[in-house]
């Protein structure tokens, strides 16, 4: 049979168990696991970016672009 995992409350309830110097061990393990979990979504490789927008560009010739940049850059 497989385990099921502790609700919220089952954990709370555990906490509040442990000594005051336990929970503020285990807050900044959790606050450590949190900001390592939170750091590593917001981590993206740039060749995930390959290919987006690209129908912005459709039909759009690059060097006329630049010129146009360019000439706008210069007045």
């Amino acid at each position: 049979m497989a385990r099921t995992a502790p609700t919220y409350e089952e954990v709370l309830a555990q906490v509040r168990r442990l000594d005051p110097i336990e929970q503020a061990n285990l807050l900044e393990e959790l606050a450590s696991l949190v900001t390592q979990q939170m750091t590593a979504k917001r981590r993206r490789g740039i060749r995930e970016f390959r290919g987006i927008g690209k129908e912005l560009w459709k039909g759009v010739d690059a060097q006329e672009y630049v010129n146009r940049e360019r000439d706008a850059w210069t007045g």
